[in-house]
């Protein structure tokens, strides 16, 4: 199977690790071999900091995704509605097995240079 690399905003990250989030938003859907996520959290943190696995991905009408993720999506729906602005399909990753490492990582320990602006494939 496959990995993947997302930038989430350190509040999203404090959400997921906390339980609060059990939804990741995207706008464009990973390729269907990726069944992992690796948590990068964006600045002022700028490290890598846990890993999770993908349950299910929810691609549907934006209305729908909401109906299905909102008791745990950790986000407003104003938010969510302002994110797929222009948007007609969202997509949604419902994540399990969430795993904080106990020392951040690197981006380097990953063989990446810089930070995605959404994501990237990890070999």
């Amino acid at each position: 199977m496959c990995q993947m690399l997302l930038s989430i905003n350190p509040e999203h990250v404090e959400n997921i690790l906390s339980g609060k989030k059990l939804f990741e938003f995207r706008k464009v859907r990973c390729k269907s071999d990726v069944d992992r996520i690796v948590i990068y959290a964006t600045a002022p943190h700028k490290m890598v900091v846990a890993e999770a696995e993908i349950e299910e991905i929810i691609e549907d009408e934006i209305n729908e995704v909401w109906r299905q993720t909102k008791e745990f999506s950790g986000i407003t729906y104003n938010f969510f509605r302002a994110y797929y602005k222009g948007k007609k399909k969202a997509i949604a990753y419902r994540l399990k097995n969430v795993e904080a490492y106990d020392e951040p990582r690197k981006l380097s320990d990953y063989g990446v240079e810089y930070a995605p602006q959404s994501f990237i494939y990890l070999k």
